[in-house]
């Protein structure tokens, strides 16, 4: 089974990408961990990309589909795998598309977690976080608020919202994401590969309806 999972942030697609790789057998790949392996191989494209992540910028895409090229291509290549967080462009898919042909490996299905995003809002912006460097806790305040309100269970310390866990900075983000994978979604969709599923509730109820839908696609 080969699969590209594509969602917005605060989708759950990390974890249902996780959880595919450890049932189905799939070699789960994700850009950022695309990215540092490269860096810490220090292939030439590692080390041209470091120079953007130590910057806190995105790698460009160009960049980006050489070392996804370089990680398909060769007698090592993964047969079967799922794709978190790539491509994130329309130009990387296109690429994406030629590196896949090029070296036969067809994919199955590209699945889309949708979720609303007035439901992304409520996830990330009720995240609190711990800011003490040895603790680092992580809360909710409705799937998982602390005993006492606004302060660590562990270590007491008074807990912060990030400022990527406030509404305006996800709105923006949501912007982003739809600005770019509107686009991606159109791509595959012409393919006949684009599978729909809703990405809200039970993490264990949402993997069942992407291998169901999976099952059903073939």
């Amino acid at each position: 089974m080969r699969l590209i999972l594509i969602g917005p942030p605060g989708s759950g697609k990390g974890t249902q990408a996780k959880l595919l790789s450890e049932r189905q057998g799939l070699v789960h790949f994700s850009t950022g961990d695309i990215l540092r392996d490269a860096v810490a191989h220090q292939t030439p494209d590692g080390m041209r990309a470091k120079v953007f992540m130590h910057a806190g910028q995105l790698v460009p895409d160009e960049l980006v589909n050489d070392i996804v090229r370089a990680r398909f291509r060769g007698p090592n290549k993964p047969q079967k795998f799922v794709m978190d967080g790539y491509p994130r462009t329309h130009v990387q898919a296109i690429a994406f598309d030629a590196v896949l042909a090029n070296e036969a490996l067809g994919l199955n299905a590209v699945v889309f977690l949708n979720v609303a995003d007035e439901e992304i809002v409520r996830r990330l912006s009720g995240r609190r976080s711990c800011p003490n460097a040895s603790c680092k806790a992580i809360y909710h305040v409705i799937t998982q608020p602390p005993k006492v309100d606004g302060v660590c269970d562990k270590c007491q310390s008074p807990l912060t919202q990030r400022d990527d866990d406030k509404a305006e900075t996800i709105l923006n983000r949501l912007d982003v994401f739809h600005a770019l994978h509107d686009e991606i979604l159109r791509h595959y969709q012409k393919q006949g590969l684009l599978v729909e599923v809703q990405g809200r509730g039970d993490v264990e109820a949402i993997y069942a309806n992407i291998v169901k839908t999976l099952t059903a696609q073939k």
